[in-house]
């Protein structure tokens, strides 16, 4: 599909990778929507999420490329919020061709600590978000004869890892739900894939995945991610947010291709 004068609406967009996403968009020509959880409504993960200013930036961002762009503060859990985000996206700009998927939130506990209303709360971001998105989506993308949804899951989807029990399967979930709805849309014209990001140095893990791997290797605190990405990786080196960006272009563009989980992670998942 060229990407040149399509609508894009990117969920989790006030920061890294969706932030990162929005541009390169951008870049190739598109509008873009970006969303992102209202700052009252913000909290109960344990660590800050983006704030109002960062949703802005990344709108003036898109517009600094030339193109023009819609901040929409959404609650992606709750479907009345979606619906109005959605609706917003398609009034503002037209329609709607692309959807990107990447509101997403992360915990750290064994199952034995892990209490109920967080689990929930991971599920409900991490995957009643992604459903609640393409539903409200896919008429427009339809109507506009075919386009695509690109979710985005992670490695810790593909392998299970101890203490993030949670995070893993609603990513687990994520790629199956993408390969669902590939099967459902595919006589539609709407290609849907799954992104999965390796390792990268978000707050995820400077706040989330550092103090949990330090207390269970010993690794010293501020050598957790250096030491994790030089054991687990094949090229040695973290990810960037750029090149995440670069994989959700492709699947953007790709034609005949739908229904896949594509890896970017330096070889830390070869699944």
């Amino acid at each position: 599909m060229q990407l040149s004068d399509k609508i894009a609406l990117v969920t989790g967009g006030a920061r890294g990778l969706g932030r990162a996403i929005a541009l390169a968009l951008a870049r190739e020509g598109c509008d873009v929507v970006v969303s992102d959880l209202s700052p009252s409504t913000q909290g109960g993960v344990g660590y800050a999420l983006a704030s109002a200013d960062e949703l802005e930036a990344s709108a003036a961002a898109v517009r600094a490329c030339g193109r023009r762009s819609l901040a929409v503060y959404a609650d992606v859990t709750k479907a009345d919020d979606v619906e109005r985000m959605t609706t917003a996206a398609v009034e503002a700009m037209g329609g709607l061709d692309i959807l990107i998927a990447n509101a997403g939130i992360i915990t750290a506990a064994p199952v034995v600590a892990m209490d109920d209303a967080l689990w929930d709360r991971i599920f409900a971001v991490n995957v009643r978000g992604v459903f609640l998105c393409a539903r409200a989506a896919i008429p427009h993308l339809v109507s506009r004869g075919g386009g695509r949804i690109v979710n985005v899951a992670s490695v810790a989807g593909k392998t299970g890892r101890a203490g993030l029990s949670a995070y893993c399967s609603s990513k687990a979930a994520v790629i199956s739900l993408t390969q669902s709805l590939a099967e459902e849309l595919g006589p539609a014209g709407v290609a849907v894939n799954a992104l999965c990001p390796g390792y990268i140095k978000t707050a995820m893990w400077t706040e989330v995945l550092n103090p949990m791997i330090a207390a269970m290797t010993g690794i010293p605190l501020d050598r957790v991610f250096e030491e994790f990405i030089e054991r687990s990786t094949y090229t040695k080196r973290a990810q960037t947010p750029e090149e995440i960006a670069d994989a959700a272009l492709f699947l953007c563009r790709a034609e005949n291709v739908t229904g896949i989980t594509l890896s970017v992670a330096g070889g830390g998942e070869v699944h």
